[in-house]
């Protein structure tokens, strides 16, 4: 016998070993081993089990034969071609008893009975034999019929683009008090950057705000400036700054600059030969590939390319030129969706394309795009790369066919535009396009309209806010609009179910409470049985204490007052005293005349004479008689004397 444990088959003990049991002495281990005989349980068991199965089929099988007589119905088994794939045993109600004894060991279902079934439920599976569905099963019938229906709302939605449009909630954010004029969202569509006419820049993060809507950094990077433009770049991880001075900036997520573009010489007249912008920058954006490559527009008549890790000269220049050849300022650029072109919209009515590698001539232009004189402002390509969209300063909106460029393709009149940075834009579907218009103060509401791209027929429309509607912005990942408007609100446009994330991360959050300031107050105890000295005053009114206060002149620093008459507190008013009543006594009150000063001062010489007192005693032991300066005749004085040195009268 082997032990347990060893590397041989370890036999069932069924009884103690003779050898043993004679080695030690004794003749058991206590209560014998119970022997098992495993085929002879699992044979068991299994006839058991196909007992209860052949009892539940006869049953079912009466029930079914009863409720075939009930309604009529004379059918011998039940109709296999209705029963599902998935069926395991098959037995018709005709032959159940013969088949039941023929059933072989491979046919039988060894297993627990079917779970009884209500008097009232029929199935269609009445031959299965094997545990029942789950609850949520669905039929291949039902799975395709919902596959119908979602196809049919999706061709719905195609035929009707409008019911694309996200617009049933918004969400409000407070920027100032001043026009929002730009708008950026990240690629991911996390973090939300507002500018405006205030200076400032504000930064919203959707996931970490909470009902209360607050910005989480505030800052004013171009100091004085106001912004025309903000834009993430294709990575998301640094942000374009574009403000009224000539240099653009480039911040990181958090706010901290980057890079600034060097500024260039105004004096040089060749705007190809300086290395940065002379005049107050219009429009900016980041190359769609090139992650480090961004493009800005200046009212020094050029639209430059810039490298991030470069700031010290551009990469490129363009120089837009009138049909007279002269210069024009562009108002707006833009790179298209693969970023091989570059379209600036201009003062002078055109929009200009340029190869990108060709900064020389023109690809496509149209000198009579727009208006005369108006600002252009807004330039943007489809996301099909074949369409431009343009928004004048002519109060219209025109898309044209980069391919056939003399002519819009549509146009639409009467939007008003009071901003040099009105937005428009394409849905991510590209088949709406979408741009504001502006209103007076007090002339209405301001609104965003929704063209179809075919027919430029209007669709929609949201009444936004009392004010002009000047940027819009429609993100592709997050199906959500954003909106700046005239008066300093930045709104947020989303659909429970149409969108993802954004600003559904923020709303369901509670506002966080706030914190109430620690305050001591300091609280007066009166102890009526106290001494006097410890006792503290009570309150009382604040005049009552300030005229109080203003008697004692330790605590006002009250001046003296003057004193008058013959004196008090120990000061003596003696007259002249001061400086005023010693003029009044002894000069103004003296009686002497004073009239012939040269006899007023020999009246003193006799007395001078006979009693020196100022210089005379001085000189009483060395010099006791006077000696004074004997005097020549003019005569004298005139010969010795040589001519130079002779008086001049």
């Amino acid at each position: 016998m082997e032990q347990p444990g060893s590397d041989g088959d370890a036999d069932l003990v069924v009884g103690p070993d003779p050898e043993l049991a004679a080695t030690m002495g004794f003749s058991g281990f206590g209560k014998k081993a119970r022997t098992f005989d495993f085929n002879a349980m699992f044979e068991q068991t299994r006839r058991t089990a196909v007992e209860r199965s052949r009892k539940a089929l006869e049953e079912r099988e009466k029930e079914a034969a009863q409720k075939e007589k009930e309604l009529g119905i004379q059918c011998e088994g039940v109709n296999r071609a209705t029963a599902p794939s998935h069926t395991i045993t098959r037995i018709s109600s005709g032959d159940s008893e013969s088949s039941a004894s023929e059933v072989s060991s491979d046919e039988e279902l060894i297993g627990p009975p079917l779970p009884p079934q209500g008097p009232g439920e029929e199935t269609e599976d009445d031959d299965l034999i094997g545990p029942p569905l789950p609850p949520g099963y669905k039929g291949n019938e039902e799975e395709e019929e919902e596959e119908e229906e979602e196809e049919e709302n999706m061709e719905d939605e195609d035929e009707h683009p409008v019911k694309k449009i996200p617009d049933s909630h918004e969400i409000t954010l407070h920027h100032g008090t001043k026009t929002v004029s730009a708008l950026g969202l990240d690629p991911s569509g996390a973090r939300l950057i507002t500018g405006g006419y205030d200076y400032d820049v504000r930064f919203w993060d959707f996931a970490g705000m909470d009902a209360s809507l607050q910005a989480f950094r505030s800052l004013q990077p171009c100091e004085c400036h106001q912004i025309r433009s903000l834009q993430y770049s294709s990575t998301g991880d640094v942000i374009l700054v574009v403000s009224g001075n000539s240099q653009a900036k480039v911040l990181d997520r958090d706010g901290f600059p980057v890079m600034e573009c060097v500024k260039g010489d105004q004096y040089i007249v060749d705007m190809a030969n300086t290395k940065g912008h002379t005049a107050m920058l219009n429009s900016g954006c980041w190359h769609p590939k090139i992650k480090e490559e961004f493009l800005t527009c200046s009212n020094d008549g050029t639209v430059r390319t810039w490298d991030v890790n470069n700031d010290k000269k551009h990469k490129g220049v363009f120089k837009p030129r009138s049909a007279q050849g002269k210069r024009v300022i562009p108002t707006s650029c833009t790179y298209n969706r693969d970023g091989k072109l570059i379209a600036a919209g201009c003062q002078d009515g055109s929009i200009q394309v340029w190869d990108r590698n060709m900064n020389v001539h023109t690809k496509f232009h149209c000198r009579q795009a727009h208006a005369p004189g108006t600002d252009t402002s807004c330039l943007t390509f489809s996301y099909d790369g074949t369409a431009l969209a343009s928004r004048g300063g002519d109060d219209t909106l025109k898309i044209w066919d980069i391919r056939q460029f003399k002519t819009p393709l549509n146009s639409v009149a009467g939007l008003p535009s009071f901003f040099p940075m009105t937005d428009c834009c394409f849905s991510p579907d590209d088949k709406l396009l979408v741009t504001g218009t502006s209103v007076k103060k007090g002339g209405g509401h301001g609104k965003l309209l929704f063209f179809e791209r075919e027919t430029f027929k209007k669709v929609y429309e949201i009444d936004v806010t009392d004010a002009s509607v000047v940027r819009c912005l429609w993100h592709p990942k997050l199906n959500q609009i954003m909106v700046g408007t005239g008066n300093g609100l930045a709104k947020v446009y989303y659909d429970p179910i149409k969108s993802q994330r954004g600003a559904k991360l923020c709303v369901v959050k509670t506002k966080r409470k706030e914190r109430q300031a620690e305050t001591l107050t300091q609280d007066y105890i009166i102890t009526p049985h106290a001494l006097p000295m410890f006792r503290e005053p009570r309150q009382r009114s604040t005049r009552k204490q300030l005229e109080k206060d203003r008697l004692d002149p330790l605590k006002s620093h009250k001046p003296e007052p003057p004193v008058a008459g013959p004196g008090r507190g120990g000061r003596v008013g003696t007259h002249g005293g001061t400086l005023s009543s010693y003029i009044v006594k002894n000069i103004a009150l003296d009686k002497t005349d004073d009239s012939n000063p040269r006899e007023a001062i020999l009246r003193h010489a006799k007395e001078a004479e006979e009693n020196p007192y100022w210089v005379a005693p001085a000189y009483s032991k060395t010099q006791p008689t006077t000696v004074f300066a004997e005097v020549e005749s003019d005569e004298d004085e005139t010969d010795d004397k040589p001519e130079w040195k002779k008086r001049k009268i």
